[in-house]
């Protein structure tokens, strides 16, 4: 997988546990001792385990656990190993990889060191570890100066498996050249088994970036990092050019993966509450005693200041769904910052870039956002730390060419005026606030979290442990601002004002921009096929049939290591819930956790009385709810005060399928927010002002929100193109359907293009009071909250207020749909429930549906295509749905992934079955117009399934 800088490591991991209901009742908590960490406490400098030396010991007490550092003696590999009381154990390895061309060569090298090593010569281990592991992650990142390869699991053995098969595949893969093609890029006949056919590019990296370069965002990423750093490895793209990915060798790669993938040019991370001796000495023993220290080549030398700035114009394809078509010029202006290594300093301008550009209240926001003049800022907003140097950028997209020079002289005021005023004391007591929460939030995926926000500063040889010390930097920075009122404003003159190092880069749409890059495929297919012998050619087509012959041979796993049900705990632990009811009426849901001072709080609200016509703009409702003012607040005091007393307030349309049932659901929205224990009262005033009192008057701010909200959507179509073609392939299968549909799919990408082009939107803001008060009520409400034990009585009364503050219906709303059902709650288990309350679900149904087929295909620009095929099966609680769940694991993994990927060369695709009862098979960035291996393994009710698709004609 090739990350940009838009990668975040916030990842999804979704965790199936049971659940037990009780009344109130509350035990007392016992904290668990951390006994990783106080392990990890009594080891000393000096001490020597299997081969490695400990450096130092550091206690992170803010963020729970105790980091150890260590060298391998004899190779010189560096290693951190995080001690958390969190059994979701993590390992990562990465590799220092700067390339000095276009060809892709580090991230072709990440996807061919999984397709088989010494130990592991199956072909694609990694891929066929999926059915032979509990792992909660596995993957592995080619970044623009490292490749990272992480896993995690909460299961001992299969820690060891897995880490076994990691270690080998980066450090003894088999690098076959079958493996090369397939997976870099190759020369082939169209019909593999025709030589008469003409010969054509593939290959799985080769595709997965000529769709990476489909994206205007990512394109114009690209070039401001390769022009704004021009001397060395960040000139290039390390993920691979499409027209300089078939200049790689098999030979150049070999050599590449012996020069960096070696234990000296190695850090190990690892994370969570097994044991540090068992990985040390699993390390030492299959690995890294095998090797000795080498000098490593693969530094990135500081890049050479500019004596003066410079500029930069780049052209991109045409954007389909922007507001207006003569307004889809970008431009920005970036500031090369210093080192990433000095971590103070990194810690300082990743805050100043947060007050410069972080929300309504920030002056770039004020200055060009507000302007008019675009629909969003431009891609690589703000600080960017990925690069050894760091880059500050800020600009704007969806703007008029003649607006260019006017946007830069926007910046350029602007920042003579932040020199000139500084920041309000509110603004950067919110930023601290909200690193407080960051340190203190818990999450299933922490350790893939911590190994991400570290790696770039470590990779250039920065102290990993002081980038963690988070409480350090804190205080620092506090006493600089005593000591110095104007210190945040001394560094906007000394980096942005005298700054020469000042790259401005524009992008403006070329019509024929896919037309020219298919041209200049075209030309270097040609000059490759011109250059073959017949010798050559005869090889080409030999190869093709020999790794066709290959992808359909069946695979001898035995060699990989599995889990036996032995290694596996026979019981899942339970949570347990407490329900009571607020204010006599609405059901509460507590569950007391371990939280480190944080509460979370949701609430679900019903949509069932809600007018059909105003059905399609609740998302649109939901998305500015928070952002236009409530109560006293305008909309920035109401920005400032989110800021000050929570961690982020979020409102989202939400569609349950019913378990039971495939043709019921729930309908509504929800609201979710977090909050430091000591600000519990002032986030709960803030959603009572927010349902009671929130503002719908402002029209050029809702203006703002409406091009900005188009935008992003406009945005996200080329990395979620199977995604929109998967919603809109199921919507004629269930009644739910068509709400998805409705809101999140191409419906609402279209509906937010044909509202950001209204010049008048008084008539779509009148809307917003009218959905208001069919929503923001508590006639069909439930909630829920999570915080520790000795939180709960106090969470009980605020959220007894807030119910009690709320408004009610004047008069009982009818459902607009005549058909509703009112059905309990899943019955509780174990324990005394005689006087639990119950929780009544009202959902949809409509005795008339009758599924149906149908084909859609969305024309979009791009030169890619992205499939979705829908089946609609059984409901989450049929006996069959167990396996049908994981028949689609094991068809991802027996057939579509060699048919779509290995043969077929998409990045990727698959099959999955959602809890709504929808058997989905999908592609994305394939380059083929035929579908076949979607219809090959179906043999189905021809009303029960449904396909779309976006691509090209």
């Amino acid at each position: 997988m090739y990350l940009d800088s838009f990668f975040q490591s916030n990842l999804l991991l979704f965790d199936f546990v049971f659940v037990t209901y009780r009344f109130i009742n509350y035990k007392p908590w016992r904290w668990r001792s951390s006994t990783a960490c106080d392990r990890a406490l009594e080891y000393k400098i000096g001490e020597k385990i299997h081969g490695f030396t400990i450096n130092q010991v550091t206690p992170l007490p803010e963020l729970f656990l105790t980091a150890v550092k260590l060298n391998h003696d004899s190779t010189g590999a560096q290693y951190l190993h995080v001690a958390r009381e969190d059994k979701n154990n993590l390992f990562s390895v990465q590799f220092r990889t700067t390339p000095m061309d276009s060809t892709g060569v580090p991230h072709i090298l990440e996807h061919t060191v999984l397709c088989g090593s010494m130990k592991y010569p199956c072909r694609d281990p990694f891929f066929k570890m999926l059915n032979r592991s509990l792992a909660t992650f596995m993957n592995a990142f080619t970044a623009s100066d490292y490749t990272l390869y992480p896993f995690s699991t909460q299961n001992s053995k299969d820690f060891q498996n897995l880490l076994s098969v990691y270690l080998d595949a980066v450090f003894f893969p088999c690098l076959r050249e079958l493996d090369f093609w397939q997976e870099g890029w190759r020369l082939e006949h169209e019909n593999p088994t025709d030589p008469q056919s003409p010969l054509v590019f593939k290959g799985v990296v080769f595709n997965e970036m000529k769709g990476a370069f489909t994206d205007n965002e990512r394109i114009f990423s690209q070039y401001l990092q390769n022009q704004l750093l021009p001397d060395h490895t960040y000139s290039v793209v390390s993920g691979g050019d499409p027209l300089s990915i078939p200049d790689l060798s098999w030979e150049q790669l070999k050599q590449f993966h012996a020069t960096h993938y070696h234990p000296s040019n190695a850090r190990f991370f690892t994370y969570g509450n097994l044991p540090l001796e068992q990985h040390l000495r699993q390390i030492h023993e299959e690995a890294l005693s095998k090797f000795q220290r080498i000098e490593s080549s693969t530094t990135v030398p500081a890049q050479k200041l500019w004596d003066i700035p410079r500029e930069y114009h780049v052209t991109c394809g045409p954007d389909t769904f922007a507001t207006d078509s003569t307004k889809q010029t970008t431009i920005s202006v970036s500031f090369l910052l210093p080192d990433i290594t000095d971590i103070f300093e990194a810690f300082t301008l990743n805050l100043l870039s947060s007050l410069l550009i972080g929300g309504p209240n920030s002056p770039f926001y004020k200055a060009l956002i507000e302007s008019g003049l675009g629909t969003d800022f431009s891609p690589e907003v703000g600080y960017n730390g990925y690069t050894r140097e760091a880059y500050f950028s800020v600009g704007l997209q969806g703007i008029a060419d003649k607006h260019m020079e006017t946007v830069k002289n926007i910046i350029t005021r602007t920042i003579d005026e932040v020199i000139e005023k500084g920041f309000e004391d509110n603004r950067v007591e919110a930023l601290l606030h909200k690193i407080e929460i960051q340190m203190k939030h818990q999450s299933t995926s922490f350790g893939l979290a911590l190994t991400s926000y570290i790696a770039s500063c470590w990779n250039h040889e920065g102290d990993p442990t002081e980038l963690l010390n988070l409480g350090k930097q804190v205080t620092q920075f506090r006493k600089c601002l005593k000591e110095n009122p104007n210190f945040l404003q001394e560094k906007v003159k000394q980096y942005f004002k005298n700054n020469q190092h000042r790259l401005t880069l524009s992008m403006s749409p070329d019509e024929k921009y896919y037309e020219k890059q298919a041209q200049m495929e075209t030309e270097k297919l040609k000059q490759k096929v011109d250059s073959l012998s017949m010798k050559d050619r005869q090889q080409i087509y030999e190869k093709g049939l020999e790794l066709r012959t290959l992808q359909s041979k069946p695979q001898d796993a035995s060699c990989l290591p599995a889990l036996k049900v032995s290694d596996i705990e026979r019981t899942i632990s339970f949570t347990e819930l407490d329900i009571a009811l607020a204010a006599d009426e609405i059901p509460v849901q507590y569950c007391a956790q371990p939280t480190n001072g944080v509460v979370y709080f949701r609430a679900f609200s019903s949509l069932n009385t809600l007018p059909e016509e105003l059905r399609p703009y609740v998302p649109l409702f939901c998305s500015v709810l928070t952002k236009m003012g409530c109560g006293i607040y305008d909309y920035r005091e109401q920005a400032q005060q989110i800021e000050l007393k929570t961690g982020g307030m979020s409102v989202t349309p939400h569609v349950i399928p019913d378990d039971s049932h495939l043709d019921m659901y729930e309908q509504g929205v929800l609201f979710s927010s977090l909050c430091l224990d000591r600000n519990l009262s002032d986030m709960m005033h803030l959603w009572s002002e927010i349902f009671n009192n929130p503002h719908f008057e402002d029209e050029e701010h809702f203006k703002v929100l409406v091009k900005m909200t188009a935008q992003e959507l406009s945005n996200g179509i080329p990395d979620s193109g199977h995604l929109y073609a998967s919603i809109r392939a199921s919507r004629t299968l269930t009644p739910a359907g068509d709400l998805q549909e409705t809101f999140n799919g191409m419906d609402q990408v279209r509906l937010m293009k044909r509202i950001a082009e209204t010049s008048d939107l008084k008539p779509i803001l009148r809307k917003l009071p009218r959905i208001k008060k069919h929503l923001l009520n508590c006639d069909n409400m439930r909630c829920s909250v999570n915080a520790a034990p000795q939180q709960m009585s106090q969470a009980g009364k605020e959220i007894e207020n807030f119910i009690k503050n709320l408004g009610r219906s004047k008069k009982e709303r009818k459902s607009v749909r005549p058909h509703v059902i009112e059905k309990p709650d899943s019955k509780p288990v174990g324990g005394d429930f005689i006087n639990c309350p119950q929780i009544i679900r009202k959902l949809i149904t409509d005795p008339t549906f009758k599924p149906c087929q149908m084909k859609t295909h969305f024309l979009l620009p791009f030169p890619v295509n992205y499939v979705g095929e829908c089946v609609r099966t059984v409901p989450y609680t049929d006996p069959d749905y167990a396996s049908l769940r994981i028949l689609a694991r094991l068809m991802t993994a027996k057939f579509l992934h060699t048919e779509i990927r290995e043969k077929g060369g998409a990045y990727g695709g698959g099959a999955k079955l959602s809890s709504n009862g929808i058997f989905t098979f999908y592609s994305y960035r394939p380059f083929v117009t035929s579908y076949h291996w979607v219809e090959e393994p179906l043999s189905l009710q021809r009303h029960k399934w449904s396909m779309s698709s976006c691509g090209p004609s």
